[in-house]
């Protein structure tokens, strides 16, 4: 390593760094399916993956993502292959938007199918493999840009059966030998605490586990959600929660995934947040209005549709009901006290999970 140097910066409006406001972008579905086709017909594929990003063009060359924290790859398998098992410290989500498979991840193996979603733990290995006939198409959501970043993210190879380390006590239950005999104690009002260092190397671990949603199921229980009718304010969708991120609402740490349904002719209203979305609509078609420019979408278009607090709404249009997957890294935002959200625009923003949020009238259209 050469020696770098530090030095002073000043700070004030001539020297601080604006926000880099990034546009709306849309991958069109024909584009998706030529890249898939060409992915299919590689015959010697980089480290045995058929995977290529889909980057924005204001994407820092470190970063690589469709939104600042958010990357979005397309994966595919040609019948009878595996990918080699590997495993990071970012953590996933993955959609199937394409033929079928199976993933063994995190001791469970995921029979996934088309629209199903699943995702993955950080550091924990996987494989993918497609049993069928049909390519296999996949999405992949990682918090890797943000990782790259911050020069910490890690990738390797392992063996299809890695030695699983087994902590020396129970979960959360620090060894009592190495307890330090005072614990965790206040200071002057009670309130602000002093920690030893050994529950600094010792947190409470929370199992991280893999979890399947099949599309079928959550297609059962969106289709509820369209008698709510015209007059209900809020969106229908559910979150693909898993309990893990708790009261961050997250489907990993970083990222929601929501599916949502867009009964035909319905407007948004306007609104915006800090956190980042991305839309793949695999049902339907309609139009963004993003930063006060329309963006026409439909059934196989991806597209970042909510670059950080850019005021946006969504339409679905009169020939049929919209299905689509958002991927959202609010629960990293909540984790930060970050969250900025703005539901009315004429009312001030709110910082969600620190302040009471917003309600719907939901209860009110559904008696």
């Amino acid at each position: 390593m050469t020696r770098e140097a530090a030095r002073f910066q000043e700070i004030g409006e001539k020297f601080s760094p604006a926000n880099e406001d990034w546009q709306p972008v849309i991958m069109k579905g024909a584009e998706i399916q030529a890249e898939a086709e060409r992915l299919a017909t590689l015959p010697d594929p980089p480290g045995g993956l058929r995977e290529t990003r889909i980057v924005h063009s204001r994407s820092d060359p470190r970063g690589l993502g469709l939104a600042p924290g958010i990357e979005v790859r397309l994966g595919v398998l040609l019948a009878g292959e595996r990918t080699p098992p590997r495993r990071h410290n970012a953590t996933e989500v993955n959609f199937c938007i394409g033929g079928s498979g199976l993933t063994e991840v995190a001791g469970r193996k995921v029979d996934f199918r088309q629209y199903d979603v699943w995702n993955h733990p950080g550091w924990t290995p996987y494989v993918h493999t497609n049993p069928g006939r049909e390519l296999q198409i996949r999405l992949t959501y990682s918090n890797a840009p943000l990782l790259r970043l911050l020069n910490v993210y890690r990738v390797e190879s392992v063996d299809d059966a890695p030695p699983r380390v087994v902590a020396s006590h129970e979960a959360g239950e620090p060894a009592a030998a190495d307890e330090n005999p005072f614990g965790t104690f206040p200071v002057r009002d009670g309130e602000a605490l002093l920690m030893p260092y050994e529950r600094l190397i010792d947190p409470p671990a929370i199992p991280s586990p893999a979890l399947h949603w099949p599309w079928q199921e959550v297609k059962e229980q969106l289709d509820k959600l369209t008698a709510l009718g015209s007059r209900y304010r809020g969106r229908r969708l559910y979150l693909l929660y898993n309990p893990r991120t708790g009261r961050t609402n997250g489907t990993t740490p970083s990222f929601f995934a929501t599916m949502c349904v867009r009964p035909p002719g319905i407007v948004d209203r306007p609104h915006r947040h800090v956190s980042a979305s991305i839309n793949y609509y695999f049902s339907g078609a309609g139009y963004s209005t993003v930063a006060g420019e329309r963006y026409e979408w439909e059934a196989g278009d991806l597209m970042l549709s909510a670059p950080g607090w850019a005021v946006h709404n969504h339409a679905s249009k009169d020939d049929g009901p919209v299905y689509e997957l958002t991927i959202q890294d609010q629960p990293y935002h909540i984790h930060l006290e970050s969250l900025l959200w703005q539901e009315e625009l004429r009312d001030a923003p709110i910082l969600l999970g620190v302040e009471a949020g917003f309600r719907t009238n939901r209860s009110a259209v559904s008696s």
